[in-house]
């Protein structure tokens, strides 16, 4: 059986990940036919874009078996011998179905045609428009709804002073409010974005040949822009459904009934594109749901179109918005509704809850400035209100609400209670497990605190303790060691813990102590609390010996510094490999062999690289404004710079940086726990990004900052980190798992809202002036230096297990299966 998809949009790729999953005997042959030239990705969060999220990162993966054809629009449609023809070929289908998605709205402006006037659907349009942006001023966005506010911090990121130009006399008409419009328009004013209300764009001239454009206002107003965005809405794409003689919509769109079939009973119509029930939706979650109905109908299913939630919570221009239930587009009253509502100007804070005229039904509402109950209020509609409503319209939802199974958890992907609470009781003990379970939470990402809640209501909630020596958490231990001064695991476990401790809270109590008072690692008890690695010094391999990887600050390295790496690998019989944080491996050394070969290092200048240790490994770089043509700035300087102020800095883990000396990211700075990249005003600051398994590019903290304010932030970022962080915790987890998340990490570290920001400052002060390379003070320390032996019975004897082939030229481990 065939099935053609025409589109590859959200809906489209929703619908093929529906029924990959449901078609277990792989009796549908699935053939994507996609207009654009890359694979489907999140418009959701198109404008993270803007924000330095890649095209790859907001790209979704396909199922294998999937034959994807992108660039390859369908032309026609051939309904009697189910046939759709694009410019490339022929494709026959059993069962076609549109997801063609909607195009945008441009209004039948004069001049709207013209060069600098872009439209915001696509990443071709993104990509255009930055393009276009750079060495301008100022920019327009006509429409001032939900994608013309995007657009608008789009602009603003950009770096254009920006004006916003909207016809209805309100900011986001269809969401919110009168109430709720003034308030979101002050947010907007305050961030310098200039709003016009209540004024339609007649034209747009050029005032001069190549100059700027001008926009006329229908009140006689003109706004001047190097570059004009058009976000005036969307239309639904059925010019295909049309061609083929398929009924469609008043307003546009293919008629479709409640199992998202057009009179043709072998086409469907999902998404955008599609209208159901008199109605198209431009929201993802009814999408969805029309993507899940198909694929259930393709497997012998009978499921229908169950409703629309339209509600919609987004952070627009930094501004937290949410609309839900009943949408209030309008003021006019009602005898059948009750409202209830909270303004307060000084804070910026609106909400409006809509009720029945009993006041015992919650109907809908709308949230400006302060969303946090919204992902409780939603999931509550149609049922009694989750509070007293003041408690809950001053932000202040309760955190123990008992929904009803049916309750709507999460939206966007049709998740109830009554099925997250279903898969607690299956075994998902986290919101990561109940997201791959149930797939809540893995859209707009909104419900994730009411997962939060929901597990810790069913009784789920993660011990805090480290181990069983311990009943506190990692962070509470790191306090209690920095306040009390304790200065040995002994003295902790005995003041403060119980037992003798174990493979858990050992390394980790000797990280602490390494963070707060930067003393050698193996002396006295210490030596005995580290991991295996930290014990020698250096990481042990799969044949029992050891790494050697000295540091190389940034990169950067001599001829003569290289000829001595070169001239102990081979005179110690070495395997060398340059690695991808721009230093050099060498490896096969045996214990007794470490001494010896770090005393050659060391003398020629060398320190520990930390590859051993949760530490600080490299600050990789580019060869930034000294050498390339793109550079903005000296990253290999910063690089250089940063490396040797945090080098053998402990942290609950690995930490990996870089610096880029321009955009184009050279240095893959934003896969780093912080990374720098150049602008021409200086830097800008991203953290949390990782490789590894689970790949995360960093976010946006702080931009354009000195070189002095980059310091003091990553200063201070560190210290946080290290303070508060779990045990094993990378810098992505650790934020993710904060409750405000970005937000509330850059209020901390840059607007020092804890007023702790000194404390941090004194403590990276401390680490910077107290640090000693630890291989240098163990090569001049005999006594140090007899922990180096195989055997402690028999210091001068090898290791007779340990032995070496040879491949490419180099010695490898001439065991677990290699060869010679």
């Amino acid at each position: 059986m065939r099935v053609v998809v025409v589109g590859h949009g959200m809906v489209g790729h929703r619908f093929v990940e529906a029924l990959h999953s449901r078609d277990t005997g792989r009796r549908w042959h699935v053939t994507v036919l996609a207009e654009e030239g890359r694979s489907a990705y999140d418009r959701v969060r198109l404008s993270a874009y803007f924000d330095g999220v890649c095209a790859e990162e907001l790209t979704y993966a396909v199922p294998d078996g999937i034959d994807l054809r992108l660039g390859e629009p369908a032309v026609s449609v051939d309904r009697e011998a189910r046939r759709v023809r694009t410019a490339a070929g022929e494709y026959e289908y059993d069962v076609l179905v549109l997801a063609t998605g909607s195009s945008a709205f441009v209004p039948p402006i004069s001049g709207v045609e013209q060069n600098g006037v872009f439209v915001y659907r696509t990443l071709d349009d993104l990509e255009a428009i930055r393009d276009h942006a750079k060495g301008r001023e100022v920019g327009a966005v006509i429409g001032g709804g939900l994608l013309g506010l995007e657009a608008a911090n789009a602009l603003r990121l950009l770096g254009l002073r920006t004006h916003v130009i909207e016809f209805a006399p309100r900011l986001m008409p269809v969401q919110v409010d009168e109430a709720g419009g003034a308030v979101l328009r002050r947010y907007v004013e305050d961030l310098g974005v200039r709003v016009h209300l209540g004024a339609g764009t007649t034209a747009i001239r050029r005032t001069a040949p190549g100059g700027r454009l001008g926009l006329t206002l229908s009140d006689g107003a003109h706004v001047p822009a190097d570059l004009v965005v058009v976000a005036a809405g969307i239309r639904p794409r059925d010019e295909l459904a049309r061609s083929m003689g398929l009924a469609t919509g008043a307003r546009g769109g293919v008629v479709v009934d409640t199992g998202c079939r057009t009179e043709d009973p072998a086409i469907y119509a999902i998404g955008e594109c599609a209208e159901i029930g008199g109605r198209c939706y431009g929201l993802v979650a009814p999408g969805y749901a029309m993507a899940e109905v198909v694929a259930d109908r393709l497997v012998g299913g009978a499921a229908e179109f169950p409703g629309a939630d339209t509600s919609t919570k987004l952070k627009l221009l930094g501004i937290d918005v949410a609309s839900f239930g009943i949408a209030p587009e309008t003021t006019t009253p009602r005898d059948d509704l009750l409202d209830i509502v909270y303004l307060d100007p000084a804070n910026g804070r609106y909400a409006k809850l809509v009720l029945s005229d009993d006041a015992q039904t919650l109907l809908g509402g709308i949230l400006v400035g302060d969303a946090s109950a919204y992902p409780t209020l939603r999931a509550s509609v149609g049922g009694p209100l989750p509070g007293h409503p003041l408690t809950l319209l001053a932000g202040d939802a309760p955190g123990d609400v008992a929904l009803p199974d049916e309750a709507q958890v999460c939206s966007c992907n049709a998740v109830t209670q009554g099925q997250v609470v279903a898969a607690i009781a299956d075994g998902c003990a986290d919101v990561g497990a109940l997201k791959e379970c149930t797939r809540a939470g893995t859209s707009c990402g909104s419900c994730v605190p009411l997962l939060k809640q929901i597990l810790k209501q069913q009784g789920v909630a993660a011990s805090k303790a480290l181990c069983e020596h311990f009943e506190y958490s990692r962070a509470e231990l790191f306090d209690i060691v920095r306040i009390r001064e304790i200065r040995t695991f002994s003295q902790l476990i005995d003041e403060h813990g119980q037992g003798r401790g174990c493979d858990v809270c050992k390394p980790t109590v000797a990280s602490i102590l390494a963070s707060l008072h930067n003393d050698y690692v193996l002396d006295g008890e210490q030596a005995s609390l580290q991991d295996t690695n930290d014990h020698f010094l250096a990481n042990i391999q799969r044949n029992g010996t050891y790494s050697v990887v000295p540091r190389v600050p940034g990169g950067e390295i001599t001829p003569e510094k290289l000829i001595v790496i070169g001239e102990v690998a081979r005179d110690f019989d070495l395997y060398t490999k340059i690695t991808g944080g721009q230093r050099i491996d060498l490896l096969g050394a045996r214990v007794e062999q470490l001494p010896a070969i770090w005393n050659r290092l060391v003398a020629a200048g060398f320190e520990s690289g930390h590859a051993y240790g949760k530490a600080l490994r490299t600050v990789k770089s580019c060869v930034g404004s000294t050498w390339c043509r793109y550079g903005m700035q000296d990253s290999v300087g910063l690089a250089i710079e940063l490396e040797l102020r945090y080098r053998g800095l402990r942290a609950p883990h690995k930490i990996k940086s870089a610096v880029s000396g321009c955009a184009r990211e050279c240095a893959e700075a934003r896969s780093k726990d912080f990374g720098i990249i150049a602008t021409e005003n200086g830097w800008n600051l991203y953290v949390g990004g990782n490789g590894g398994f689970r790949p995360r590019h960093a976010d946006l903290l702080a931009a354009d900052l000195s070189t002095e304010e980059l310091i003091r932030v990553v200063d201070r970022f560190l210290m946080f980190y290290i303070r508060t962080a779990d045990r094993l915790q990378r810098t992505a987890a650790w934020i993710e798992g904060m409750e405000g998340g970005l937000d509330y990490l850059r209020a901390v570290i840059v607007e020092d809202s804890l007023g702790i920001a000194a404390e941090l400052d004194v403590m990276m002060a401390h680490h910077v002036s107290s640090y000693i390379d630890e291989w240098r003070a163990t090569v001049k320390d005999p006594e140090r230096l007899a922990r180096f032996v195989s055997f402690v019975n028999a210091p001068g004897t090898p290791d007779p297990t340990i032995s070496f082939v040879s491949e490419r030229g180099q010695p490898v481990p001439g065991v677990l299966g290699a060869h010679s």
